[in-house]
């Protein structure tokens, strides 16, 4: 069961909840220099052994994971805008990389990006290179609590 922590949030310096992301972490095959945004938070709960974070668009044909990232230790409170992850931290992307794999719509209507931090009762989920829906499924009963941001972008 997941617990609604009311102080649990996450927040970033780069975008404001619900805005246009900016051009800088916008893919490269895109026009963007493909620079991840920062993103902290605070109000863990109690318990929280690590964190895991994926930035997914739900609006692409099947869903588009931009960024998985998990085994974050508990101690962290913040990644800071171009973080160079450690390779034990990282997932593949929809893209099939490793790292972050910023917005890259087609023409067209604006697509959503949902950066939603899971705090975890566990230390780590696995080894690097885990999907998405791998890390999703990794964590399932692990999960004390979630906090969320979302940004929009359109070409």
């Amino acid at each position: 069961m997941i617990l609604a922590v009311a102080a649990f949030a996450i927040a970033s310096a780069t975008f404001a909840p619900s805005t246009t992301l900016p051009k800088t972490t916008v893919y490269n095959k895109c026009g963007g220099p493909n620079i991840s945004p920062e993103l902290h938070w605070s109000g863990a709960p109690r318990g929280t052994r690590s964190f895991a974070l994926i930035a997914f668009d739900p609006d692409a044909t099947g869903g588009w994971y931009h960024w998985v990232v998990y085994n974050l230790a508990a101690s962290t409170t913040h990644l800071r805008s171009g973080v160079r992850l450690p390779l034990n931290e990282l997932g593949a992307t929809s893209f099939g990389q490793l790292g972050y794999g910023g917005p890259c719509p087609p023409p067209g209507k604006v697509h959503h990006y949902i950066f939603t931090l899971f705090a975890l009762n566990v230390s780590g989920l696995g080894r690097a290179g885990m999907t998405g829906p791998r890390t999703e499924a990794a964590m399932r009963r692990h999960i004390l609590a979630r906090a969320a941001i979302t940004g929009v972008y359109q070409r």
